[in-house]
């Protein structure tokens, strides 16, 4: 079965917080659905405080996408491991994921359209 990527640019605002902190805010999100999965909301690393994440060790593989490197979120309250993900070289199909973060929602990050 072939499985579809296909991104578009969201409108308006959207945000990410954890811990009680906006990690980022941006009019430059993009979403990515990928066959029957939830749509994921991309942002701009510009739009990122990227000082709350740390690179992890972790690395996924998805084959619509490429390789996925992880960050976990890391402010005063809280260390949310793992909880963010970027594609730094995606496959020509997801190309324009390139320079993106998205987040995996959940009790400590919260992704939304203001």
């Amino acid at each position: 079965m072939t499985t579809t990527v296909k991104i578009r640019k969201l409108p308006g605002i959207w945000t990410v917080r954890s811990g009680g902190a906006v990690v980022g805010e941006s009019r430059a999100a993009l979403e990515l659905s990928e066959g029957d999965r939830a749509p994921v909301v991309y942002f701009p690393r510009a739009d990122i405080a990227m000082a709350f994440l740390e690179r992890t060790d972790k690395v996924t593989h998805c084959p619509h996408k490429g390789d996925a490197t992880h960050y976990s979120i890391v402010n005063k309250s809280t260390v949310t491991r793992d909880a963010a993900w970027s594609y730094e070289n995606p496959i020509p199909a997801a190309e324009e994921i390139k320079g993106y973060v998205a987040f995996y929602p959940g009790d400590s990050v919260k992704v939304e359209q203001l």
